[in-house]
């Protein structure tokens, strides 16, 4: 039976014995929960970032981990979170954990960049407070109707770009809004490491044994058909793929331009242009430069702001204009803000560093004391605090990301873009890469 059939079908058995739709969502709905109640958790997706994910969740004292699900139910995977998680309901079909929706209060979905939206879309509808990785979704129209589905649920939400609440990245937006370098008038950011994850250019023939663990149709979900190849996409090549990622830009830039985001105010560019070699068929490119001008707000100059993102292996942006000094060398991955008083060097991962007239800055500053990304989430959705990654902010971030896959796509053109009207007002065509297809009986149901 097909994803939607079951949940359909499902809705309606559980409506009829709750008195009614709204009884139905009401009862399924993420619980007001008192000063002693716990958080009680879902985890999609548990191997890999997945077990940092929710081991990091758990941190908190008032969090219950009641329900695990992977589609690998091997040692690394499903099989170590039960271990540790040992009360824990045990899954391999997320479609299932939303079966027992009134069993937990939030879901955390740390799958494969293709299943996000799909999982996420789904927990938000039953009103669950939701922690999902970035980036957000694989499409500019998936992020959209996160964002609407989390205002309509009105649930506590956060990306899983945790370095947003690191020591670094929150010094180096105080330093931004404390005038320190003056308007901004050009940011460049980049990420330049190995792509590891790109073993092939084209997908390699044949196929071999699915292992014993691995429930490959699952893990395939709304993506199309394919012949499992061992080492290739599970558990984390996948990265390569373009049914699975969007490369590089989809892996980082989530990160490096989120202090960019949050220190200049940012909302949405108003173009994008990308400088690629040719897409190769199903993988994406190994390097990429993609042009962004951004409306001016109160933290930049006059004028649209240029962001522009460089990416693979040993490609960092040109020195000139920077202000930096000969002796310095960029960072492997970051982002160098351009001022009107000095050039603020944002390292991934590492405190910020200032520049002045072409040479270290001898002002000093206060190093802003981190936060726990995760416990930030576990505890708003207990109805303490609020979280700084929700979807309204990490919506139009994901958004603008995704823009440049979609430019890489058609390297040369220049997108003229109308967040408003979610359009390219001046390529008819290139409309089309905002979606992707679903196989079918595994589409989304979308916000109206």
């Amino acid at each position: 039976m097909t994803s939607n059939r079951i949940i359909r079908r499902r809705f309606l058995q559980q409506a009829a014995a709750f008195g009614g739709a709204g009884a139905w969502l009401a009862a399924s709905r993420s619980r007001v929960m008192g000063a002693n109640d716990r958080l009680r958790v879902a985890a999609i997706g548990v191997g890999g970032k997945g077990w940092s994910d929710v081991t990091s969740v758990a941190a908190s004292p008032h969090v219950e981990v009641v329900t695990l699900c992977d589609i690998d139910e091997g040692s690394q995977f499903l099989g170590r979170a039960a271990e540790k998680f040992s009360h824990a309901k045990r899954e391999t079909d997320w479609r299932r954990v939303l079966d027992h929706a009134r069993e937990f209060d939030a879901v955390i979905v740390s799958t494969p960049d293709h299943m996000h939206a799909p999982i996420g879309l789904a927990a938000l509808q039953l009103g669950k407070h939701l922690h999902c990785q970035k980036p957000l979704t694989h499409t500019v129209f998936e992020a959209r109707q996160m964002r609407l589905a989390a205002r309509k649920a009105g649930v506590v939400t956060q990306m899983g770009n945790q370095i947003q609440s690191h020591e670094a990245y929150r010094t180096a937006v105080k330093l931004v809004h404390a005038g320190t370098i003056g308007k901004v008038k050009e940011v460049r950011s980049w990420q330049s490491g190995k792509m590891g994850w790109l073993l092939v250019d084209e997908r390699p023939p044949g196929e071999d044994p699915i292992p014993s663990t691995l429930h490959w149709d699952g893990w395939l979900g709304v993506a199309p058909t394919r012949p499992y190849k061992e080492k290739i996409y599970h558990p984390f090549n996948w990265r390569a793929w373009q049914d699975f990622s969007n490369g590089q830009i989809g892996d980082f830039a989530c990160h490096i331009l989120d202090p960019v985001f949050m220190a200049l105010k940012l909302t949405s560019p108003t173009s994008i242009k990308a400088e690629a070699p040719p897409l190769p068929r199903e993988v994406w490119t190994r390097r990429a430069i993609v042009r962004y001008e951004f409306p001016a707000t109160e933290l930049t100059t006059g004028g649209p702001l240029p962001v522009t993102w460089y990416d693979g292996e040993g490609h960092k942006p040109s020195r000139e204009g920077l202000g930096l000094p000969d002796s310095y060398e960029l960072p492997a991955s970051g982002s160098a803000l351009v001022g009107e008083k000095g050039t603020l060097v944002i390292p991934h991962v590492a405190l910020p560093q200032l520049f002045e007239d072409g040479k270290p800055s001898e002002k000093k500053f206060e190093i802003e004391s981190p936060r726990d990304h995760y416990v930030q989430w576990a505890d708003a959705s207990r109805g303490e605090g609020h979280t700084t990654s929700h979807f309204d902010y990490a919506g139009p971030l994901t958004e603008a990301v995704l823009l440049g896959s979609v430019a890489i796509r058609l390297a040369g053109e220049t997108l003229r873009w109308d967040a408003d009207a979610l359009k390219i007002t001046n390529l008819s065509s290139a409309n089309a890469l905002l979606k992707k297809p679903y196989r079918k009986g595994w589409e989304p149901s979308w916000v109206a």
